[in-house]
């Protein structure tokens, strides 16, 4: 999820839109990767290093290499 995520990112704050399962939402906020999301507002802030997880997942899961 934490690599979906990223699709959502709409600032340079690192703000991505919070419209995933809340359980999994609070796992992510309880490792850290991410603000707290039963604030009110629509979105959720990466820190710096969920960010860069976040990042490095997406690569990993959904990019190819052309180096073949």
């Amino acid at each position: 999820m934490l690599a979906l995520m990223i699709l959502g990112v709409h600032d340079q704050a690192g703000r991505t839109w919070k419209g995933f399962d809340w359980a999994a939402l609070d796992r992510l906020h309880a490792k850290g990767h991410i603000s707290d999301p039963r604030r009110k507002a629509k979105s959720v802030v990466f820190t710096p290093e969920g960010l860069e997880r976040a990042q490095a997942l997406f690569e990993t899961m959904f990019t190819t290499s052309d180096e073949a």
